[in-house]
């Protein structure tokens, strides 16, 4: 009798393990494939985004490989390099380096899927393969014609605060760059992003409050 009641009392033990092991692996491939919350830490989004916003970033967009459009803000992994040596400057292949990939499949899940010691950008996508970018007397051109920005701070310049700053987007990235021009860094000083380096575009803010809704 005792045994029996030993032997249901490690089943309920190893069905409670299971059910939370699963519980765990579907909030793990949730949050990584569909979408995740999150909160803004920097302020190279003002006005648009506030230190403290909190927002629901839509993932499910990248593992379908949707379209990435100009004016999409989107969080990508960060670059090796943030400002590549002037000298290895290549216009003809103006691209971010990444050059700490994971090797294991350890370090991968880690990495990837816990996002444990990874850094994250969130930016607004300006141009698209095959869009030419020029920065110039403070103002963007966007193949030819001087882009309508509304959503930068009334006055605001854009500078050159890098070496990409006259680039043709190349097939497979984007050039992306913060709102609050003078406090992003972006691809501006480290190039083109690339778009499997894309992790998901900023669904919603559900806080505060006050500003919920579509961003």
């Amino acid at each position: 009798m005792k045994e029996l009641e030993n032997k249901n009392n490690i089943k309920e033990i190893i069905e409670w393990i299971l059910c939370i092991l699963i519980a765990v692996v579907l909030a793990l491939l949730v949050r990584h494939y569909v979408f995740t919350p999150t909160v803004v830490e920097q302020y190279s989004m003002k006005p648009t985004l506030q230190e403290g916003d909190r927002l629901f970033l839509d993932r499910l967009s990248i593992t379908l490989k949707k379209e990435i459009k100009r004016g999409d803000i989107i969080t990508f992994e960060a670059p090796s390099v943030k400002e590549p040596d002037v000298s290895k400057f290549d216009k003809a292949n103006p691209v971010a380096i990444y050059n700490n990939e994971p090797t294991n499949i350890f370090s991968k899940f880690f990495y990837y899927v816990l996002e444990i010691g990874k850094d994250s950008y969130i930016k607004r996508v300006i141009g698209v393969a095959g869009d030419h970018v020029l920065i110039e007397n403070g103002k963007v051109y966007l193949n030819g014609e001087e882009l309508k920005e509304e959503y930068l701070r009334e006055g605001l310049k854009t500078e050159r605060t890098g070496m990409y700053y006259d680039v043709t987007v190349p097939e497979g990235y984007v050039f992306a760059m913060g709102d609050n021009r003078p406090g992003s860094q972006d691809c501006r000083e480290f190039g083109c992003v690339p778009i499997k380096k894309i992790e998901s575009k900023v669904l919603i803010r559900f806080w505060p409050f006050n500003k919920m809704g579509k961003v």
